[in-house]
Order: structure tokens, then sequence, then C-alpha cells
């Protein structure tokens, strides 16, 4: 009883700008998500769906888009998924017949892939690994393949880290994919509606957003990077850019998510999608 009434008394993070360096982000975001998969999971799991490869909340799919290849060239690839949830694109990875292995810093979020490999026998199995996507755990060119759909990059102080990472663990023109919030967004209040459509902020500020506890301790952090910025860090990783991709709102998707809208999706972008080849 003690616990619920401290638990209740918890005031909400306070959500500022400031600082947070590598070691604050992570054990923050590490939190935030152990503690906000169940909610994420029951909020979007329909949306995202079980074994469905989706890059954003647009809604375009990997099997339309082709961004990682082919379909039928997936056959038999080593692909790491990177931020991976409930590793949904990792189990549409194993149906077309590649070895994904599903990475997440969130222990939650992984048990929620357990979960929902045990609705059915015939689900594919494949490597849960719970860890920090700027410390990868495995040997060098490990993978063929690495992919991430709003995972890690957008969390991390130093995205640099994590693509030269990811360098290392792929073979020699191995390709990885990444999507991550628009830059541009980040100029609009996170607003679904006609609120979210004007300019509030500067769009070359890159403070991180943090929301803090009444001690002043982060509970999640995002960072911005704008356009070029992102583009600077996939070639200090080591990639080339092979292409960039901002996903146009669908007339079939009604749906809000956080900011995301059919309203502000048919003005602005909301999702840009890195496309880079290891060189």
């Amino acid at each position: 009883m003690e616990q619920i009434i401290q638990e209740s008394e918890q005031s909400e993070p306070e959500a500022t700008r400031r600082s947070a360096d590598v070691t604050e982000s992570s054990r923050a975001n590490r939190g935030w998500w152990d503690r906000n998969a169940d909610e994420y999971q029951n909020d979007h799991g329909t949306f995202l769906g079980d074994d469905r490869f989706v890059w954003g909340p647009e809604g375009l799919d990997e099997i339309e888009a082709g961004l990682l290849g082919p379909v039928e060239s997936l056959k038999g690839l080593r692909v790491l998924e990177i931020g991976a949830g409930a590793a949904q694109c990792s189990r549409w990875l194993a149906a077309q017949g590649a070895h994904p292995v599903a990475l997440d810093i969130s222990h939650r979020q992984l048990q929620h892939a357990l979960r929902i490999a045990g609705f059915s026998s015939s689900s594919p199995t494949f490597p849960l690994v719970c860890a920090d996507a700027g410390v990868l755990p495995f040997a060098d060119g490990s993978f063929d393949l690495a992919c991430s759909a709003y995972g890690a990059l957008p969390f991390v102080a130093d995205p640099v880290l994590v693509l030269r990472d990811v360098h290392r663990v792929l073979r020699p023109g191995g390709r990885f994919v990444f999507s991550v919030t628009h830059p541009i967004r980040w100029a609009f209040p996170d607003e679904p509606g006609p609120e979210g459509l004007s300019v509030a902020a500067s769009y070359f500020d890159r403070t991180p957003y943090v929301e803090q506890d009444d001690s002043g301790n982060a509970v999640y952090v995002e960072h911005h990077r704008t356009i070029g910025d992102r583009v600077r860090d996939v070639v200090a990783g080591g990639f080339r850019l092979v292409d960039l991709v901002e996903p146009e709102w669908p007339e079939w998707n009604s749906q809000e998510w956080g900011g995301w809208s059919p309203l502000r999706g048919s003005l602005i972008p909301g999702t840009a999608i890195f496309v880079c080849e290891r060189s």
C-alpha cells in the first residue's frame, strides 16, 4: 500500500530542452521503454501487426517499398534489426526466409516479442538480444543487412557511434536502412490538428527534448538532427547514402499517432528513411 501511495504522489515528468549525454540518454530511454512497452504495444500493436514490416506511422510497408532489396533476395540473409521492439519486422523477415536477430535496449519490449511468438506454434523463431545499439555484441562482418524502423537512432546522443558499430558488424557492401522522425517536424508543435501546422521553434536548434523527474533526472530523451546532420552522420559512419525516402501520407490511413495525422501528413513529411550501403 505504501508503494502505491508513493507512486500516486509522483508528479508527471517535466518536459524541457537541455543537453543529455550518451550515458544519460541510454539509461533514461531503457527505463522509459521498459515502463511504457505495454501501453505502446496495446496502442499501436494492431497497426504494426504481428509479422508486418512498417517503416513508420504513415504505414509504408516494406513489401511495397522494397528498401531492403527485392523480397526474393532476402532469403538466407543474416539480418540485424536494431530497436526491434516486439520484433514485428524481424518476424516478417523470417517469414521471407531471412535469418534475423532482433535487438532492443528494453527487456520489456522483447518480452512482447516472446508473447507474440507464443500465439502460434508455427511462428518463426530467431534470437532476441537485449543490448545498447551503441555497443553491439556481435563479431565483425556478422550480418548481410541491418534495419531499424524508428529504433535507437532518434534516442541516442551520438548517432555516429551507432552507425560505426553497425558498419563494423556488416559485411562489405551490406545495406543499412533506418527510419526516424523527419527533422522538419521538430520546428512544429507535436500536435495532430491545425495547432501543429505553425512553426513554433527553430529547425536548427539541436537541443535534445528531455522529460525529467522532480530531481532533474532524465526519464526520456529524444535527439534532434537536421537532414544535413543525418547525411553527415551516415558518411562519418562509413556508409554511402543510396536514397532518402520521405513517405507521403496514403489515403487509406485515417489514424492519428501522436503528432502524426492525415491532416499534417498531407502537408509536411513525418518520416525520413535513410538507405545506406557499407563502403
